[in-house]
């Protein structure tokens, strides 16, 4: 007789589709932080998955900016819309390579959940800020939230994930933060690769953000068609659609070109990325981790029209006026919250005062300051400008 979860129909719907030998695979996570019973009728990775989809920090997203600020209008992209889009690629991609898809969405929808409001702008302000008490990396916070600051369980703080997923998050790191974190840091002490999985979810974030910037940037008015026609990877799949649809104008010839220019990415990460598994023959996921570099990857040809649009991405969009103001803006709202409630810790909520006086009886100002910038990280785009308000305009409610 089958024990609970252990029907061969619910073993096969742990992964859509058949693993690779050199898959992530459920049975063989190297666990949890802290032991829990296995799930009955899903797989490790799939509740991994779930309990992020499920987090206060997930939901925040919605209100975190990409490039545009929340309130400047409600088609541009959030955090949150940036990692379903992440995850749908990740998965597409994972799927065609014979790798774990819920493992996948599960880093992809991870990524960016230790990110500030106000994007990299934010994280820019929030790690001047942290200069003098160990310094701020979303990287690092995302890890932080998922094994620390998530308040959902009575057994743990955190969300409990799994190694493999708390792997993929930890994109980089320093070899300073890396002997703090215990055996999620050694492969950066090591030169060791990360599973197939996590290293597909750090590209298939930099081809969403590539992208769909371009597409929030002309519905902006920031950038311009022509110019872009210039970029060979937008060049082409604008000729394309113009040549298979003749006369086409307006947004469907903005999203069918974007449709082809993600198309032809993703086809070339699949190409390239199998030709490269298939010459380093990899038997398991630690022969992966022993490889000298990453397997997933885009081919050079590919690789060069990406950097070459992600350049003129950051000459024409990121560095627009309109942008750069906003930018300048976000700076100061942050690094203006956080000077004021490291000074006086009673501006805190209740939660936040306490654990930011226990940390520094226990760390000294480095720990009180941790936990202002968690609190200031944790904030959305409205709430920080909301609390910047009541903080500094004399005439605000409290």
């Amino acid at each position: 007789m089958n024990a609970p979860g252990d029907h061969p129909r619910m073993r096969a719907s742990m992964n859509d589709a058949p693993l690779a030998p050199y898959a992530a695979k459920d049975e063989t996570s190297r666990g949890r932080r802290f032991p829990e019973p296995p799930p009955a009728t899903r797989g490790e990775f799939q509740r991994d998955r779930d309990r992020i989809i499920h987090s206060n920090a997930f939901r925040r997203l919605v209100y975190k900016t990409q490039v545009f600020v929340n309130h400047e209008g409600d088609l541009y992209r959030t955090r949150l819309t940036h990692s379903v889009e992440v995850a749908q690629i990740g998965r597409s991609i994972a799927r065609a390579l014979g790798l774990h898809e819920a493992l996948t969405e599960a880093i992809c929808l991870a990524h960016d959940l230790g990110h500030t409001p106000f994007g990299h702008a934010g994280q820019d302000a929030l790690n001047e800020c942290m200069r003098d008490y160990g310094g701020f990396e979303h990287n690092m916070q995302s890890l932080r939230v998922v094994d620390q600051l998530e308040e959902r369980y009575a057994d743990f703080d955190g969300l409990n994930l799994t190694y493999e997923t708390r792997e993929g998050i930890l994109k980089h790191c320093s070899a300073a933060n890396a002997r703090t974190l215990g055996d999620i840091g050694e492969r950066f002490l090591q030169r060791r690769q990360p599973s197939l999985e996590a290293q597909l979810a750090n590209l298939a974030d930099a081809i969403a953000y590539n992208n769909h910037d371009v597409d929030d940037g002309l519905r902006a008015g920031l950038i311009e068609v022509d110019a872009l026609r210039q970029v060979a990877l937008f060049g082409r799949a604008h000729d394309e659609t113009l040549a298979a649809h003749p006369g086409l104008g307006g947004r469907r010839l903005i999203h069918e070109t974007i449709r082809r220019m993600i198309g032809r990415v993703v086809g070339d990460v699949i190409s390239a990325s199998g030709a490269r598994i298939a010459a380093a023959a990899p038997q398991s996921i630690e022969d992966v981790r022993a490889q000298p570099a990453p397997l997933v990857a885009m081919s050079d040809a590919v690789y060069a029209e990406h950097i070459e649009l992600k350049r003129f991405l950051h000459a024409n969009l990121y560095r627009h006026s309109r942008v750069l103001r906003m930018t300048e803006k976000s700076r100061r709202v942050l690094r203006e919250l956080f000077e004021a409630l490291l000074e006086d810790i009673d501006l805190l909520p209740a939660e936040h005062r306490r654990a930011a006086a226990e940390a520094e009886t226990a760390g000294g100002r480095a720990g009180r300051a941790r936990v202002v910038a968690d609190y200031v990280a944790g904030m959305t785009d409205r709430f920080a400008i909301l609390e910047h308000r009541r903080l500094f305009d004399p005439d605000a409610r409290s």
